[in-house]
Parts: C-alpha cells; structure tokens; sequence
C-alpha cells in the first residue's frame, strides 16, 4: 500500500495549488475581489507565482489562497498540505514541535499552521443534534487551570480547571464542544437548547445542572454514577466517555498544555477527527480533503490567533 505522504500533490508546488484549486473551486476559478467567474485568465509568464490569475473584469490578480487560512503565508502549498494530512490522520494529534521537525519549518511558523488548521476544522454547523428524536449524549470535562480561578488551585473538586461542555449525536455519531466558565444550569440550558433539537432524548449523568433537562427535551435519562451505575440499557453516557478519552489522551501526552483562549481549536480539532473518521466512512485522505475545503473565509492572522 503507498505512503498516505507519497501523493504528487504533496511535494510539487503546481500539483498543490491545481489540487487546492479543485477542491475549492469546483466550477472554476472564481475572482475573490467581485465575485466573477467569467473572464478570467490564467497568468503564464516566466516570472508568474505559480497559480495566479487575473480577473478581467475588476482587473485584479489573485490566487486560490486568497480568502482562506493560506492566505499571506511564505510556506509552499505542498507543505501546508502535508501539514493537513498529518493533523488530520494523527487520532490524537501531532505536536507544533513534531510539525517543526517533520516539515522543516521554524517551531512558530509550525504552531501557527497547526492553529489555522484547526481553524480550517471548525464546522459552524447549526444543526440541532438529536432532530430526529434520537439520543443526544450530554457531558462535561476538565483539564488544565483556569486563569481566572487560580486563587482555587488549592481548592478541591473542579472549580480551578477549565471546562468543556460536550454533547454526541449517537444517529450521526458526530461530536459537538464548546469551552464554557461555569458548570450551572443557568450557563448550560441556553447552550443545549441551542445545539439539541426539543424533540431529542437527552441523556446525562447525575449532576444537579441537569436536573431540570427533561422540561426541555422530549425525554431525559439520567446514569447515577455517584451510585456505581453505567449504563441501563440504552440509558448510558459510555459513547461520550470514549470521545473525551481520546481528547484526554491527546491534550495530556501530545499537547501537554494549552491556554484557555486556544482551547476552543483544539475542541474543534477533536470534535472534527470524531466526526469525520474510518467508522463513518471517512478515511485519512476523504478527512484531509473536508479539511481542505473549510479553508475558506477562515483567514487567521497571528495578531488574531488569541481571540
């Protein structure tokens, strides 16, 4: 079987932005300026960047980089893809410092692709999970230390750690996360009711939060962990337990520490490999090219990667 890494497109530069070209422009070259897809011209000339064009109706040149993660950056667009094959095919990621060595780029210049990958990861899908009156798995997470609660590092329980609040679709089997300050009824009901059609069965475990679940959903089926109970039946959080088992595995022994602000890429990083992977029918390359074709209107500049 040939190296997933071995593909033309990989290591020459015109094989790379004809293959980037494909996956966004399906229809052809369309102008980033105006809008146009009539009258453009591709540029020949000998002292020509590869892959530029020029729109004879706004009179402007540009590339596919225009408007995407890509845009501005100095890296070859054959690194920046293998740069996406190898976040997209590592299940639980691949550090800025493995990036730096494998790649050849500087150790900034490696975390900074990685987070416009992850940017490139972020869905933005508004589809309510559960619509079709499926169970919806709700639970949370803590890892690392909230800069706003250290004074509560010697404190016990939860309360200094951030927070993830994650839910899975058991029909799709696609994750959902977002990073949240507070674990309180009041904080999480706006956010499930936005994400969890009313129709859906939620399912939790017994924290008092969710207690009151059932008056927004169809049905709500409780675990009772404190007791010893997994599972009843179909009444189980174990499929949400395996999502954040990877997460855990994957932000503890490859990333080892993340600040808050970053948090909610490195969500989107996780949810995007659950959600697109083998057992769906996605495999590493169909996953690097769903990637690819969320690079767009996505531009991150390093000024902006902390927001």
């Amino acid at each position: 079987m040939p190296s997933s890494l071995s593909a033309k497109y990989l290591h020459d530069e015109e094989a790379a932005y004809a293959y980037v070209e494909a996956h966004i422009w399906p229809h052809g070259p369309m102008c980033p300026k105006c809008g146009s897809l009539d009258r453009i011209t591709k540029l020949q000339g000998k002292s020509t960047r590869i892959g530029t064009y020029k729109c004879n109706t706004c009179r402007k040149p540009f590339t596919v980089k225009v408007g995407t993660i890509f845009e501005s950056s100095h890296v070859p667009m054959h690194v920046w893809l293998q740069a996406m094959v190898l976040l997209c095919a590592s299940k639980k990621g691949i550090s800025s410092q493995q990036l730096h060595r494998t790649l050849g780029v500087t150790l900034k210049t490696a975390w900074f692709m990685s987070h416009r990958i992850r940017e490139a990861m972020r869905s933005g899908d508004l589809a309510p999970f559960g619509s079709d009156g499926g169970f919806v798995e709700i639970d949370e997470t803590f890892i690392g230390m909230d800069p706003a609660r250290k004074k509560a590092a010697n404190a016990r329980g939860f309360h200094h750690k951030m927070k993830v609040l994650s839910l899975v679709d058991r029909t799709t089997r696609r994750a959902r996360s977002q990073v949240v300050d507070n674990l309180s009824a009041k904080e999480l009901l706006p956010i499930l009711r936005q994400n969890i059609a009313a129709e859906a069965h939620v399912l939790t475990d017994d924290a008092g939060y969710h207690q009151h679940l059932g008056k927004s959903f169809a049905d709500h089926g409780v675990v009772n962990h404190s007791a010893g109970e997994y599972g009843r039946g179909e009444i189980h959080t174990n499929t949400i337990e395996g999502f954040f088992s990877i997460f855990k595995r994957g932000m503890r022994g490859i990333y080892q520490h993340c600040g808050k602000k970053h948090l909610h890429r490195y969500m989107a990083e996780f949810d995007f490999r659950y959600s697109n992977r083998i057992a769906l029918g996605v495999d590493d390359q169909a996953r690097a090219d769903v990637a690819l074709r969320g690079v767009v209107g996505k531009r991150l500049t390093y000024r902006t990667v902390g927001i």
